[in-house]
């Protein structure tokens, strides 16, 4: 089970959520010092991520995008503030009207 879980739907279609979900996979290894793998295909991206404690995967399709993180034993302890950060930095990047 994930400790944080985000859940975006949309109408932007692969293509364009791609982008996003490829600038989220940038800002999460320049800004968190995450090691990022992401792997494109026919239907569906897959994010796949680790940090210091964190580790979590991305899906990104056609109608969502879709967040699901575990975290350490010593960082549950700030998952508030993480799933926080994560909802301000993953909304930041989607069009105003697609936000929560």
């Amino acid at each position: 089970m994930a400790d944080v879980h985000i859940l975006r739907k949309h109408a932007l279609g692969l293509l364009a959520i791609r982008k996003i979900a490829f600038r989220w996979a940038e800002l999460a290894e320049a800004e968190y010092g995450m090691r990022c793998v992401y792997q494109e295909g026919r239907a569906t991206d897959e994010l796949f991520f680790t940090g210091a404690g964190v580790q979590g995967h991305l899906v990104a399709t056609r109608s969502k995008l879709e967040i699901k993180v575990e975290l350490g034993i010593l960082l549950r302890a700030f998952k508030s503030s993480i799933e926080q950060e994560m909802v301000k930095n993953i909304d930041a990047l989607l069009p105003a009207k697609l936000s929560k």
